[in-house]
């Protein structure tokens, strides 16, 4: 019976909790449709212009990050998270290994 009363009290607390973000859905739905630039930073590379002029189809330009390492994505210039490069139905795509916690991102800011 005890059971009972704990996965009805789970149920209720769901609800409330589903209906509590489903207000705060209808309250951000105006920014819902609010298009945001997103990137997925490879690596990083400065190269002199003498360099960049020599350059040509086959050159390889060397990045700062290590094989392995994980890709950084920003949203409108701002790191939101990493990951990791896969294929999915012969395009590229990311598998977040990480997100950057609202706090972190808060304090960037500052």
């Amino acid at each position: 019976m005890a059971s009972t009363e704990s996965n009805n009290q789970e149920q209720q607390e769901q609800g409330s909790d589903d209906g509590t973000e489903q207000k705060e859905l209808k309250e951000l739905g105006f920014l819902l449709d609010v298009p945001l630039e997103v990137s997925v930073e490879l690596g990083r590379s400065k190269v002199l212009i003498k360099d960049l002029l020599q350059m040509r189809e086959g050159s390889v330009v060397e990045l700062d990050k290590m094989a392995g390492e994980p890709l950084e994505v920003y949203v409108n210039s701002r790191l939101i998270a990493r990951g990791e490069a896969v294929v999915v139905d012969d395009k590229v795509g990311l598998r977040l290994t990480d997100v950057v916690s609202p706090s972190e991102r808060l304090e960037k800011l500052k």
